[in-house]
């Protein structure tokens, strides 16, 4: 399998320095390029189609939520992991509403980036759940589409409620003892009767649909 190819995008050359040693230190994960601003991300992306791009929030030369909702919109095939030094609810709304799938901070240990970079390209989101709830609450309090009527299966329902919980895609396995394929050939069918771009819009799904009503602990 080919390498999942990664752009890194932030105005310190020494974290985009760090990021990149980080990311082509898994064997299958590659950087194909590096960008300090907005704009330059955005043509970046335009130019080398990454698989994921790892985001910074604030530079010059147009903020990172523009440049996500850029490349989202104009690149539907590259996801977004945006990078904070800090959990600030504001760009973490600002960022899903953008299209981004998913949100870390800039202190996560050096796994973490990498897992989280694998898991982004094949289409779960990174938000952590204490993150998640506060997206739901945010979303379901203001005026926005409700989640399209589609008639989910019986199993369908069952496994958006699980990922309305937080569940990831192999804790879904466990609990409903199905295989993998199974799991991800639902969430791909959930994915396409919602509508929805990414496992974070189906959390938000899930509490729309009433499946999900009260956070869960972390």
């Amino acid at each position: 399998m080919s390498a999942v190819r990664v752009l890194v995008v932030d105005d310190q050359p020494m974290i985009r320095h760090s990021l990149r040693l980080i990311v082509d230190g898994a064997s299958d994960l590659e950087v194909v390029g590096e960008a300090g601003t907005g704009e330059g991300a955005v043509a970046k992306a335009v130019e080398l189609r990454p698989d994921v791009v790892l985001m910074d929030i604030r530079m010059p030369g147009g903020d990172g939520i523009e440049a996500t909702r850029r490349i989202t919109s104009e690149l539907p095939g590259t996801r977004v992991v945006v990078l904070s030094m800090f959990e600030l609810d504001e760009y973490v709304h600002a960022a899903l509403q953008a299209g981004a799938s998913g949100f870390l901070l800039k202190d996560a240990e050096p796994d973490r980036l990498v897992d989280a970079v694998r898991r982004t390209h094949t289409g779960e989101s990174l938000f952590a759940p204490s993150i998640l709830t506060r997206l739901v609450e945010h979303y379901l309090g203001r005026s926005m589409p409700k989640a399209t009527s589609a008639l989910l299966t019986e199993r369908e329902t069952e496994v958006l409620t699980l990922i309305g919980r937080g569940l990831s895609n192999q804790e879904i396995t466990h609990t409903l003892t199905i295989s993998m394929g199974t799991a991800k050939t639902h969430i791909g069918n959930l994915l396409a009767k919602l509508q929805a771009r990414d496992r974070a819009q189906l959390v938000i799904a899930a509490y729309e649909r009433g499946l999900v009503t009260t956070p869960h602990p972390t």
